[in-house]
């Protein structure tokens, strides 16, 4: 077993757990499309970030840390991207129409976790942290990616539940249309804590 587990289950769960892009998204899908639909995003999040964290443990994270101005550059793009999917979710359409089908697919999502800032800080985190580059470095790698995973599918089930049970007091498109302005709003104050 990996020496830090417990810090390191800690560090994810309050990583991986807390409001962020994914969680939001999936909240948001959860509410507006339900749990069925609602799994090309989580398993997006879940195998993109976990990539992410592998790539990064196998030598990413060297060139992160050789060139920052790759995190800067990757930080603007992923901005773009919540804005322009800020919008999308501000706008949509409500009632019998959200049934249709989930504007986010899971090759977006997965993708996105490459330019999600809070999803590529924590993974250089993680790898800088809890990684052993010595004798060792496999078997910390192992458990790593493998706490990585487990967490990834306990944040993304959580929230995308807390979107489903909120639909419950959706009576009208009013409360569904004040929803997704809320969603959008929190995934622009997301945008903000990247440049604090």
């Amino acid at each position: 077993m990996h020496p830090e587990i417990i810090s390191l289950c800690l560090f994810m769960f309050v990583t991986s757990c807390s409001p962020g892009p994914n969680n939001i998204v999936a909240s948001y899908s959860g509410f507006n499309f339900g749990v069925l639909k609602t799994i090309p995003h989580m398993c997006g999040v879940i195998f993109g970030f976990t990539t992410l964290v592998t790539i990064m443990n196998f030598g990413l994270v060297n060139v992160f840390q050789k060139y920052p101005i790759i995190q800067e550059i990757l930080k603007y793009t992923g901005t773009l991207f919540l804005i322009y999917l800020a919008y999308k979710i501000s706008f949509s359409k409500t009632s019998s129409d959200t049934k249709k089908k989930n504007p986010v697919k899971f090759i977006e999502t997965f993708f996105f976790q490459f330019i999600n800032p809070k999803s590529v800080i924590v993974s250089v985190i993680m790898v800088s942290t809890y990684v052993d580059r010595g004798n060792d470095f496999l078997f910390y790698s192992f458990w790593v990616i493998g706490v990585a995973f487990i967490f990834a599918i306990i944040s993304i089930n959580f929230w995308t539940l807390v979107g489903k049970f909120l639909r419950r007091f959706a009576t009208n498109d009013k409360f569904i249309k004040r929803f997704n302005y809320v969603m959008s709003l929190l995934l622009l104050a997301c945008i903000a804590t990247f440049y604090l």
